[in-house]
């Protein structure tokens, strides 16, 4: 998306003050600002906790096998202060996860209506609630069966799964975290569909596309690069891109009962 076209959006359809584009850059800066420092102090509160995080983290671990804490090895020796702030930040995002979102959209949708800005918190609520929906997922579900299922691979070639701790919270880290990224697929259709840059029709069209780049997302997405995480990670985000061809298909209905009223009324 062009920076332009961007702030010609902000201005709305009223665009009687039109903002210089250094004025967009300014209020950018300070849009960041703000994120930089809610996600500063939400680190700094989660490292506080760093000891509950590591054992909260370690708990699908023993659930397979307490003996495999004792055999969890740490090469480095930062490692307990490097992984630590490594934890502090994945666990901050999660925390400052909704003012992100809010401060994302104070910036990009100012132009809207008293009715559309009075819906920004539940739409902010509710793309909060999809990102932890996800890192729970994650964490209960595909977390513990994924960790199951590299050790009992490891140990059929006769191999001893011996992890080191910087290799471990990586991995953990990275699904939860890429699973609650992954969840907010919804919301990112759905405002490209009210900046006008994604329609129902063209959703619809290019479903066979967006089969094959959800995969490739979870790809990347993904802690490791075999079949089974991505599997895991791409099914449910390709469930989530249908549910977003139902939501905004009734964005867009409303959306037209709304002008043809208006119009009437006109």
């Amino acid at each position: 998306m062009k920076l332009s076209r961007l702030f010609k959006f902000r201005e709305g359809e009223h665009r009687e003050a039109v903002k210089p584009f250094l004025d967009h850059l300014e209020d950018l800066r300070w849009v960041l600002i703000k994120m930089a420092i809610c996600l500063v102090t939400a680190m700094a509160f989660a490292f506080v906790f760093r000891t509950l995080l590591v054992h909260i983290l370690q708990a699908p671990l023993r659930a397979i096998d307490p003996n495999l804490l004792k055999q969890l090895i740490s090469l480095g020796v930062s490692d307990s202060i490097t992984i630590s702030f490594q934890l502090a930040f994945y666990a901050g995002i999660v925390i400052a996860f909704p003012f992100l979102m809010y401060f994302a959209a104070q910036f990009v949708l100012p132009a809207l209506t008293p009715q559309e800005r009075r819906a920004m918190l539940p739409a902010v609520a509710i793309g909060f609630g999809l990102f932890l929906g996800g890192v729970v997922l994650g964490y209960i579900f595909v977390l513990p069966a994924t960790l199951r299922f590299f050790f009992r691979d490891a140990q059929s070639l006769g191999w001893t799964p011996t992890w080191t701790v910087r290799d471990y919270f990586s991995f953990v880290t990275q699904l939860c975290v890429g699973f609650g990224v992954a969840f907010e697929l919804p919301v990112v259709v759905l405002v490209l569909v009210r900046l006008g840059i994604l329609s129902v029709s063209l959703l619809k069209r290019t479903r066979a596309y967006a089969f094959v780049l959800v995969f490739v997302a979870a790809a990347f997405l993904a802690p490791t690069p075999d079949a089974i995480s991505m599997l895991m990670m791409g099914g449910p985000m390709y469930l989530l891109y249908e549910i977003c061809i139902v939501v905004a298909t009734l964005t867009e209905r409303k959306r037209k009962r709304e002008a043809a009223r208006s119009n009437v009324s006109a």
